[in-house]
């Protein structure tokens, strides 16, 4: 897959609103300020295609990006508390409306902060991905700001707070020092070679 080639192709704040599938997604899933638009960037080689914002629920929509035939799928951030109850359901409506969805998603990238324990919010994320039998990879984000043992004390901790987790596939990541990119592109290249 040519990562270079990519380019915005849509927002929708409604699940209602999203046209019938066309091509292969990748999702991107995570709580709110986890960094997933700034892995979508690292991994796309861009600065500022996905919008970065320092204040958490800024991505209140699902947006969608064209990379070379395949659609990469910014979901909208859950678990910010500075939100209405209304606002939180529409993005929980639009996130398990898109995920339920008869989409052709070949692979959903869950995203959770490395420094901290997974929140509630992860947990349920992740034992929804599990029960529907969606599959995903774990990209633990902010890898940078561990120390080496920092980084050895959450992982082991991670076996015992992430259900499954002997299952699971997890990456270190980092966006600024670009640690974790390759190998994510990797993937996204064999999912996408799998049509």
């Amino acid at each position: 897959m040519n990562f270079n080639k990519a380019e915005f192709a849509a927002s929708y704040g409604d699940f209602s609103q999203i046209p019938p599938p066309q091509r292969l997604e990748i999702a991107f899933a995570g709580r709110s300020n986890v960094g997933k638009s700034s892995l979508i960037n690292k991994i796309l080689n861009r600065k500022s295609l996905a919008r970065v914002s320092s204040m958490p629920g800024k991505t209140a929509t699902i947006n969608f990006f064209s990379v070379d035939g395949v659609y990469f799928v910014d979901l909208p951030g859950y678990g910010y508390a500075k939100v209405s109850k209304a606002e939180k359901k529409r993005w929980s409506d639009l996130i398990e409306g898109y995920l339920m969805s008869e989409r052709d998603i070949a692979l959903i990238f869950q995203l959770i902060d490395m420094r901290h324990p997974p929140t509630e919010d992860d947990l349920l994320m992740i034992d929804f991905l599990v029960q529907n039998e969606l599959p995903f990879v774990v990209v633990l984000t902010k890898a940078d700001k561990l120390s080496y043992s920092e980084r050895q004390g959450r992982l082991e901790n991670f076996k015992k707070e992430i259900p499954y987790s002997d299952q699971i596939r997890m990456i270190e990541f980092s966006s600024i020092t670009g640690e974790g990119v390759n190998e994510l592109r990797e993937i996204i290249n064999e999912v996408s070679n799998e049509d």
